[in-house]
């Protein structure tokens, strides 16, 4: 009966774990498995009691009394006999060559692994603790301590003979142990202290927490983090503790060293071991569950959790249960977790097993991203990790990545995911169409298909193309378009084009597709056919393009049909390859399109087609009136006679003006204005260009008796003509309109004339009297005479060679300078007022302005 509520009850457990597996969707943080070969053999017979990790190896006792040295593997590598009963601690130093042993018949061993010195002792009770100096190596410190109802610390003396002191007694066990630096921390049933080896002192009591649980069941689990803080586990738990240098005013009679509580909470199960994790810490839990169907208490599997410490709390990060042999009688002493320093190892030690769990590297990681058909991940994840994943292949994942999304039907984001990658791996590409073409979705892999580096084999490019051919005729074109004529056989691909147009003829996208696969095998006169045919914008870019101007010599009137803006464009940008002559023989039929051209040449030169000046006054009066009085005022060539006779044909008023004004009858002009358009301002502004007085006459004599005529004369005439010319012929009792305001603003303008003309005045006065003054004040400044200058006459120096000898020199103003003998003329008094050479260049007469004697 009791074998199946057992078996019920790991039924029930067993099937709960699975269950939460399969809802967590969090990535585990460390990964596990079994410290197997030589710890499986020992195990088969024996139980784990007790196990410490060294960098290069691992030390295990079992409950038989045997202490085995096994490689990081379990492989055995030495096997100590230490006693019949159960190994209690193992402690190493951290050289790794001493090693420190004590059992429950008490006895103790320390001793080297790799040489002769030993300690052997054997105590009247059992000893649960040993820890040795963590630098034993060294002579100055052969220490360690063990630990029954006393602490004891041993010391190797002067002769190497070992003397033993109580660092503490009277409080129960001592239960475990752990040796820092110069710290040493133990824990009885009472609660945890430190020790400070260096100054002899005890430096702190921790008290236990919950003093309802038995020590020996449920026994004290202590973790330095480093040389100053200790981590403390007991029952549900943990006090992170720093201990802290006391400042020199507050020693007195107390400790150097004082310990402060940083951080404590509480756990939901009870704590069998703790390590640490960088800020984080490892928690091994012993777990206790209530069967639902039977209501009895029985023991769920370890779990090994993450957590995050807080100050009063902590924040779990992550939590494993874990599978270990015999988990259902093991208690929570029969738990140990040791960790390596060196590396992030964590050994999880029960009876029946050894586990080992290690942080997941980026392989594990995309195991677990795999595992959870998260691909796309994975892949992103093995391209930044790419240097350091050894288990996984890029290409092997996104190839994983496309069939699993060719699975799921998504075929475009699994084609476009083949670019990246396949990369330049033409066989998998081929081998991808291939799977495409299978279930029928080669259109989905089209767009992506390489196209330079690396090229597939044509009969791939070409199946995917006949596979447009046959049901997407637009998708056909596009792929022609982009794809490059060289991927592929365009023969093949013309003569397949040309089979479906005989089923339907007049299908425009396959007339324009064929004519892109005529351009690709240069086959450029059927191209142009087919383009002229559909009326295509590409028919001038093919022209262009491949110099194809000697082909539509014939073809112009095509051209301008389809467009005519850019097909002259392109005639007159290329008149070296299709003369003017030419193009205007070729519409002669189609004299619309030939002004077109003809204006568009007259715009670009005015001078090039001169010689068919004649024929566009016709076309401009057919055609283009709005230019063909510009036409008429811009060209040199025009015979005006014939363009006379053109517009006084047709009525043209305003061009006839402009023609009869260029030929020089201005007077008939002026009068076909009046007449004709009944325009005085126009006629006013015609006067005023011609600026003849004969024909202001001649509009004054035709607006006398119109008196609107006369009010536009008054308002416009008074700059030009005396409005008492006009004034003095208006017949008495005319009416005329606004007469009073055409008279102010005469008078207006009169008075601003007046105005001006007196501004002006005072301006050129204000001037003459300042530049006169100029000139005096440039008069009267001496001038420079030297012996370097000369006479201008006589060509000597002006100044004698003998300074006491009389002279007599005149300077003018231009600054020429003359002796008084060398001036032409009898002498004069006064002497001569202008200068000779000036007054013969006509440069203006220079005054002489001194006359030096001496």
């Amino acid at each position: 009966m009791a074998e199946a509520e057992e078996q019920e009850t790991e039924s029930l457990e067993e099937s709960t774990d699975e269950s939460e597996e399969e809802e967590s969707e969090e990535e585990p943080k460390l990964k596990y498995e079994r410290l197997s070969n030589g710890v499986t053999e020992i195990l088969q017979k024996d139980a784990a009691s007790c196990m410490t990790v060294h960098d290069k190896f691992l030390a295990l006792g079992t409950h038989y009394g045997k202490v085995y040295l096994l490689d990081v593997q379990g492989n055995i590598t030495q096997k100590f006999d230490v006693s019949p009963v159960k190994i209690n601690q193992i402690s190493l130093d951290e050289s790794g060559e001493h090693m420190g042993v004590c059992s429950e018949d008490g006895k103790v061993q320390v001793f080297g692994l790799y040489s002769g010195e030993e300690f052997h002792e054997t105590f009247d009770c059992p000893i649960k603790i040993i820890a040795v100096h963590p630098h034993f190596v060294r002579s100055s410190c052969k220490q360690f301590v063990t630990g029954g109802k006393k602490l004891l610390l041993f010391e190797r003396s002067w002769m190497s003979r070992w003397k033993s002191s109580v660092l503490h007694e009277g409080e129960g066990n001592i239960r475990s142990v752990k040796w820092r630096g110069h710290l040493i921390a133990w824990a009885n049933n009472m609660g945890v202290k430190i020790f400070d080896i260096t100054s002899k002192q005890r430096i702190t009591n921790v008290p236990r927490d919950d003093i309802s649980l038995r020590p020996d069941m449920y026994p004290c689990s202590l973790c330095w983090k480093d040389s100053v803080t200790l981590i403390i586990g007991w029952g549900t738990s943990v006090k992170i503790c720093s201990v802290k240098e006391r400042h020199a005013s507050e020693m007195r009679d107390l400790p150097s060293r004082y310990v402060e509580i940083v951080s404590q909470f509480e756990t939901e199960f009870y704590i069998s071991g703790l390590a640490p994790l960088c800020d984080q810490l490892v928690v091994l839990s012993y777990v206790k569950e209530v069967s639902e169907k039977t209501e009895r208490e029985y023991c769920a599997r370890p779990r090994l959790d993450i957590i995050q410490p807080l100050s009063e709390t902590c924040e779990e990060i992550s939590s494993d249960a874990l599978t270990v042999r015999g988990f259902q009688e093991n208690e929570c002493r029969d738990y140990h977790l040791e960790y390596s320093e060196g590396e992030s190892l964590f050994y999880i030690v029960s009876p029946r097993d050894v586990v080992v769990a290690k942080e997941r590297d980026q392989d594990d990681h995309i195991d677990w991203l795999l595992e959870k058909k998260k691909y796309e991940e994975a892949l992103m994840a093995a391209e930044i990790s790419q240097k350091n994943i050894k288990r996984h292949k890029i290409l092997d994942i996104g190839l994983a990545y496309i069939n699993h999304l060719v699975e799921k039907g998504e075929y475009d984001i699994a084609a476009r995911k083949c670019q990246k990658i396949l990369g330049k791996n033409a066989a998998l590409w081929e081998y991808e169409v291939y799977k495409f073409k299978e279930i029928g979705q080669l259109k989905a892999i089209s767009p992506y298909l390489p196209r330079g580096d690396p090229v597939l084999k044509p009969l791939i490019y070409e199946m995917i193309l006949h596979e447009f051919l046959e049901s997407d005729y637009e998708g056909f074109a596009t792929l022609i378009r982009e794809w490059p004529g060289d991927l592929y056989n365009n023969s093949v691909i013309v003569q397949a084009v040309r089979d479906h147009l005989k089923r339907d003829s007049q299908n425009r996208t396959l007339l324009k597709t064929l004519a892109e696969l005529y351009t690709y095998d240069k086959n450029y006169g059927n191209a142009l056919e087919i383009y002229l045919t559909l009326r295509h914008k590409d028919v001038f870019q093919l022209i262009h393009k491949h110099n194809l101007f000697s082909s539509i010599k014939d073809k112009i009137v095509l051209l301008m049909d389809f467009d005519s803006e850019k097909a002259v464009d392109m005639l007159l940008d290329n008149e070296d390859k299709i003369s003017i002559k030419k193009v205007v023989e070729e519409l002669e039929d189609r004299p619309e399109l030939q002004h077109v051209y003809l204006h568009k040449l007259f715009k670009r030169d005015h001078h090039k087609g001169q010689r068919y000046h004649e024929k566009q006054i016709s076309l401009y009066a057919e055609y283009d009136r709005p230019n063909l009085l510009p036409f008429l005022r811009d060209s040199t060539h025009c015979p005006l006679e014939k363009a006379l006779e053109i517009c006084q044909q047709r009525n043209f008023v305003e061009e006839t003006v402009y023609l009869l004004s260029r030929m020089g009858n201005s007077r008939s002009a002026l009068k076909m204005i009046m007449e004709e358009l009944h325009d005085v301002d126009k006629a006013i502004e015609f006067a005023k260009e011609q600026d003849d007085g004969e024909l202001w006459e001649d509009l004054i004599l035709y607006s006398i008796d119109k008196p609107p005529f006369i009010t536009g004369l008054l308002n416009n005439i008074g700059t030009h003509v005396d409005p008492i010319l006009l004034i003095h012929r208006i017949k008495e009792g005319m009416e005329i309109p606004n007469l009073r305001d055409s008279l102010v603003k005469i008078l207006q303008d009169y008075n601003l004339q007046i105005l001006l003309r007196e501004g002006c005045k005072k301006i050129l006065v204000a001037d003459s009297l300042s530049l006169l003054k100029k000139m005096h004040r440039t008069q009267m400044k001496g001038v420079l005479v030297d012996e370097e200058n000369i006479c201008e006459s006589c060509l000597s120096p002006i100044l004698p060679s003998d300074a006491a000898k009389p002279f007599s020199v005149l300077v003018f103003h231009c600054r020429h300078m003359f002796h008084k003998e060398c001036l032409p003329g009898p002498s004069t008094n006064p002497p001569a007022q202008f200068c000779g050479i000036c007054s013969a260049k006509h440069r203006g007469p220079g005054s002489a302005i001194l006359e030096m004697k001496k």
